[in-house]
């Protein structure tokens, strides 16, 4: 099931609504969401009660579910995609749990100093979480709020290039999404022709999520036949690779000597050196046999 997390430590740098327009896409595009929130704030869930006043024909029902950190996590029945909204401060053993579970973590990141440096912090802490290290969880920031007269874009994207922190896009300061929060709505929920701006700008950022949301199934194909040996050489015939099944070579049958002959006797007693006779060996041998004691009267 993938999960994925938005997480920063610094409170207002828009976490909530990244959280619930990724909700929103996957309801949008036939994926059964939750959406799991650990701040005490409940600010999705507030969004959520919104939404199900809404009419929408077009969109999965989104399922809400607050989250004590401290546990774990498991999802309701139903359920195959999981987004978390955290609390700011998010750090320590409480973060270390998110990221056991998830999949992918979104850094969404204002342009100010203050952000920057909460984001940095937070991104330093999580490349040392086993997960993080080993590429099982994949992390990527987003600027949030921004506006599009000026290069606070590019000045971003310098600094998580810094950071060699993955930026895989930004989504401009605009009224629509307040209005969405407000109705418990996302982008995605609006007709084309009044998102269009704001979905293009969504697109990179879903790109990059798509292995993640839906996940490569190992193909029946893969269970190909086993070779009954270890190599497999390829067959020039049918130009594919066949398993090389190789007999054991046959062993001469040993044959029964004939009593009295002398390949009863110690080998090393027919394979004489030069220099000693087979008479010789052989009366080397005859010493050396146990011989019965006579008798006494």
């Amino acid at each position: 099931m993938p999960i994925i997390a938005v997480i920063n430590r610094k409170g207002g740098s828009g976490k909530s609504t990244l959280a619930t327009h990724l909700a929103g896409h996957c309801a949008n595009t036939g994926l059964r969401a939750m959406l799991g929130d650990t701040d005490r704030q409940q600010s999705t869930q507030a969004w959520l009660r919104a939404r199900a006043a809404q009419a929408l024909p077009n969109a999965l029902p989104i399922v809400g579910w607050a989250i004590d950190p401290k546990n774990s996590l498991r999802p309701p029945v139903g359920v195959t995609h999981v987004v978390l909204d955290t609390p700011g401060g998010t750090r320590g053993f409480e973060l270390a749990k998110v990221v056991s579970y998830a999949d992918a973590v979104l850094i969404p990141v204002c342009q100010s100093m203050f952000d920057r440096e909460a984001a940095a912090e937070c991104y330093a802490e999580l490349k040392t979480l086993p997960r993080v290290a080993n590429g099982r969880c994949k992390v990527a920031a987003i600027g949030m709020r921004l506006d599009g007269r000026t290069k606070a874009g590019e000045l971003l994207a310098q600094w998580a290039a810094a950071l060699e922190l993955p930026f895989i896009g930004v989504l401009r300061e605009t009224q629509t999404y307040v209005r969405c929060v407000e109705l418990g709505l996302t982008v995605f929920d609006l007709p084309a022709s009044q998102a269009a701006v704001d979905r293009a700008q969504w697109r990179p950022i879903l790109d990059w999520l798509e292995p993640v949301l839906r996940p490569v199934q190992a193909a029946p194909e893969a269970a190909a036949l086993k070779p009954t040996r270890p190599c497999a050489v390829p067959d020039t015939r049918r130009s594919s690779l066949v398993a090389e099944r190789v007999e054991p070579a046959a062993r001469p049958r040993p044959r029964r000597p004939e009593p009295g002959s002398p390949s009863r006797l110690p080998l090393g007693i027919l394979e004489a050196a030069p220099r000693r006779g087979v008479a010789q060996r052989l009366g080397e041998w005859l010493r050396t046999w146990p011989m019965r004691q006579p008798r006494r009267a």
